[in-house]
């Protein structure tokens, strides 16, 4: 039996980050990332939206001032995934990431979605990324989804900025 969403319409509003300098989180979710500031609370937390939207992520320090990030081993967020309309977008936030002196984790082909990997300031991780169109998505023979994790031609990628 598959299951069905209870509300098949439902979608993820936000991600609420606990940060150690909300300063410097403001300054990689707007100027690295590319959302807009949209309310402050404070001195101790932010929200960022897109579009419009009142907040796609939520920062705060209200138990995380000062602290560090917590061990690769232990439980959590593995990343947060910012999704970019087109492939030109996601080449203006890598070369955005790049400006701002940022390394990469990783980057990879999903064969629905191309997509790369880094870290905020205060070690989550964070994935950008571009879906392919609908249509141009990899199936198996029975109709099924096939995603895969192949190297990411940058290149490429990079080479929208000229367009």
């Amino acid at each position: 039996m598959t299951h069905q969403p209870t509300v098949p319409t439902m979608q993820i509003g936000h991600v609420h980050l606990r940060v150690s300098d909300l300063e410097r989180a403001i300054a990689f979710y707007r100027d690295v990332i590319g959302f807009e500031l949209t309310l402050r609370y404070g001195t101790q937390a932010a929200f960022l939206g897109a579009g419009g939207y009142h907040h796609h992520i939520g920062l705060n320090t209200w138990e995380s001032a000062g602290g560090t990030p917590a061990p690769r081993e232990h439980t959590g967020l593995y990343h947060t995934a910012i999704l970019y309309p087109t492939r030109k977008a996601l080449a203006e936030a890598i070369k955005r990431v790049n400006n701002a002196g940022l390394s990469l984790d990783g980057a990879a082909d999903h064969g629905v979605s191309e997509a790369v990997y880094l870290r905020d300031p205060d070690g989550n991780g964070v994935e950008l990324y571009r879906d392919r169109p609908r249509e141009n998505w990899p199936l198996e023979p029975d109709g099924s989804l096939t995603m895969n994790n192949a190297p990411l031609d940058l290149d490429a990628i990079m080479a929208e900025l000229d367009t």
